[in-house]
C-alpha cells in the first residue's frame, strides 16, 4: 500500500467505521463529501480498504495468520445485515482451518493408489468433432457429450452402437472411468489393447493402468503402466516403485 505510513490514525478509524458500517448519519455524510472533494482523501481510503478487504497481493499464509490475530477481538459479537456490515474474519478464518485440516487429514488417510489416481487421472481431450462427414454421425455426436462432461449421456450413446471397433472401446473406458465406474471401465480398456497397431495403444494402457490402480492391484496396473509410453506412466511407476 503506498505511503501508508502517512496515513493517521483517525483516518483509520474512520475508514474503518464506513466499511463496518457504523458511523452516524452526519458523519457519513460528511465523510461522503470529503470523499467527492478530495483526491488524496481517496486515495487513502482506496489503499485503506485494500488492506482491510484483503484484495491485495498477499499470499494465503499472510491471510490466514492475520485473520487468526483477530479471532479473538470478534467473538460474540453482532454483525448487520447490511453488505457493508462487519466482516467476521475471525469465523472466515476459523471455517478456513477446519477445510484446510478435513483436506489434509482426507490427503494423508486416503490409501496411495487412491492418492495418485486422482492425481493422475484426467479424461482424454476427445477427438475433433468438426468433421463433414456423416458416416459416423453417432459416435461423433455421443463425443460432443463426452468432451461436454457428459459421461453418462455419452456412454449411453456409443453403448447402443452396433459397430465395435478399438477407438470405441477406448472411449467408452475413459468414459467410464471419468463418471467413476472403474470395474466398467476395465472390460473395454482390455478389449482396446489387444490390437498392437491401435494408434491409441500407448494411452490405453496408461487409462487401463490407473483403472487397476484406482482397484487396488497393484501388479495388472504397473504392468500396463510399464506398456505405455506416457510421461505420466513413467513418473507415476516412479512414485509406484517399479518393481512387480
Amino acid at each position: 500500500m503506498k505511503n501508508s505510513n502517512h496515513i493517521s490514525q483517525v483516518v483509520l478509524e474512520s475508514v474503518e467505521r464506513h466499511l463496518n458500517n457504523t458511523m452516524s448519519k452526519q458523519e457519513a455524510l460528511d465523510f461522503e463529501l470529503k470523499l467527492s472533494e478530495s483526491p488524496e482523501f481517496r486515495r487513502q481510503v482506496k489503499d485503506i480498504e485494500s488492506l482491510v478487504l484483503g484484495i491485495e497481493n498477499q499470499s494465503l499464509k499472510e491471510r490466514l495468520n492475520e485473520f487468526h490475530k483477530e479471532l479473538p477481538e470478534n467473538h460474540n459479537k453482532n454483525y448487520s445485515d447490511n453488505t457493508t456490515a462487519k466482516v467476521p474474519w475471525g469465523k472466515i478464518a476459523a471455517a478456513i482451518l477446519v477445510f484446510l485440516a478435513i483436506g489434509g487429514f482426507w490427503w494423508y488417510h486416503t490409501p496411495q493408489n487412491e492418492r495418485l489416481y486422482a492425481e493422475y487421472f484426467s479424461p482424454d481431450p476427445g477427438l475433433p468433432t468438426t468433421m463433414s462427414s456423416t458416416s459416423q454421425f453417432d459416435f461423433y455426436d455421443a463425443m460432443v457429450d463426452y468432451k461436454q462432461g457428459n459421461y453418462k449421456t455419452a456412454i449411453e450413446k456409443w453403448e447402443a452402437l452396433t459397430v465395435e471397433n478399438d477407438t470405441l472401446d477406448y472411449f467408452l473406458g475413459v468414459a467410464y472411468l471419468a463418471d467413476k465406474q472403474e470395474k466398467n471401465a476395465i472390460p473395454f480398456l482390455e478389449k482396446s489393447t489387444r490390437n498392437t497397431s491401435f494408434p491409441l495403444l500407448s494411452d490405453a494402457h496408461y487409462y487401463l493402468g490407473l483403472a487397476y490402480l484406482k482397484e487396488g492391484n497393484l501388479k495388472l496396473a504397473k504392468k500396463n503402466l510399464r506398456s505405455s509410453s506416457t510421461e505420466n506412466s513413467q513418473t507415476l511407476l516412479s512414485k509406484l516403485g517399479n518393481n512387480p
